[in-house]
């Protein structure tokens, strides 16, 4: 729309002082044409805007000008607000930047957009920081629609959820008190009390959710940064005492780090290049692991991956590997099964 881009070539001239016709119209994506135009009706409204001509010139703003941040609307002044997680801010020394850069923002905000962008910053959290605790894993899209989850957080209703665990498989409907929604290394969450206890929901796990005719019943005090805190911690905290050495094919190191990247117990190795001349053709890697059961999806990689100690590791690797063995070599048990 028209009073969206005016907006805009407002707020970039504010930012940038002076741009050339052509940087705008590729940042709006209109005709330079539209541009002048625009600054044409800028100009008549009474916007102290104007032309530089010659090689480095453009479009420029009068210094010192400054507007109000008007023409948002509802979905951008929340857009505005859905930040990153505390501590992620914390690690790159911004944490008290970030705070006093909300309060102007929202000081600058249109009376009316206020209430909404301050709840948007209270119920969904971005941490970009996968779990410690195990390779990232991409999100195989919500079978809930997030719109409703949204609908409860935003309205303070109660949540009936049928939801499907990853330990076991199995269905389980749940009655839930949201406070609100996590993106954790672009999988969506749904942090929720169940019976008064906090709970972690993957969305894409959910097979349904329906609105409840009942006013959420949260503890008192609580916000979605300080249960997600908790759970964070809960999660990504838990010691891994199992130290696991791994000898790895050089040409499959590369993948194998990306899957394994989290359950390093030191740095990467730094030479990641083929071997050529000298260079052994297998790379020791140290990782860490919860138990014996976590690190035995190591067996994945086959022979790229040799794990090297513990002896129990070993041992419980080379069962399971006997166990395929023998199912893909007994004709007379895959004959029966068949049958």
């Amino acid at each position: 729309m028209k009073s969206e881009r005016l907006l805009s070539i407002m707020l970039l001239l504010q930012i940038h002082g002076q741009l050339p016709a052509g940087d705008l119209a590729e940042r709006l994506e209109v005709s330079v044409r539209t541009v002048m135009r625009d600054v044409e009706a800028l100009s008549a409204a009474g916007v102290p805007v104007y032309t530089v001509r010659g090689p480095h010139g453009g479009i420029a703003l009068l210094p010192g000008y400054r507007t109000n941040v008007t023409g948002l609307t509802t979905d951008e002044a929340r857009a505005l607000f859905v930040l990153l997680s505390d501590h992620a801010h914390a690690e790159l020394g911004l944490g008290q930047a970030l705070g006093s850069a909300l309060r102007k923002l929202m000081a600058a905000l249109p009376a009316p957009h206020r209430p909404d962008a301050d709840l948007a910053s209270r119920r969904i959290l971005i941490d970009p920081v996968r779990w410690r605790a195990g390779p990232a894993r991409a999100a195989t899209g919500p079978t809930t629609d997030l719109a409703v989850l949204q609908q409860a957080i935003f309205t303070d209703r109660r949540l009936r959820l049928r939801y499907r665990h990853g330990r076991d498989n199995r269905v389980r409907s749940y009655t839930l008190d949201p406070y609100g929604l996590v993106n954790k290394a672009g999988v969506w969450y749904l942090v929720a009390d169940h019976r008064g206890e906090p709970a972690l929901f993957r969305t894409d796990r959910s097979l349904s959710a329906a609105l409840l005719d009942e006013p959420v019943q949260r503890r008192a005090g609580l916000e979605l940064a300080d249960v997600w805190e908790s759970l964070r911690r809960h999660i990504d905290d838990i010691p891994a005492p199992l130290l696991v050495t791994v000898s790895v094919r050089r040409e499959t190191l590369g993948r194998f780090l990306r899957i394994h990247e989290a359950d390093l117990a030191g740095p990467p190795p730094a030479d990641l290049s083929l071997g050529t001349g000298g260079q052994s053709e297998r790379v020791t890697v140290e990782l860490r692991f919860r138990s014996l059961g976590a690190a035995e999806t190591l067996l994945a990689f086959g022979t790229d991956a040799e794990v090297l100690a513990p002896a129990e590791l070993r041992q419980a690797l080379a069962r399971k590997a006997a166990e395929a063995a023998a199912r893909y070599t007994d004709d007379s048990r895959r004959a029966t099964d068949a049958t």
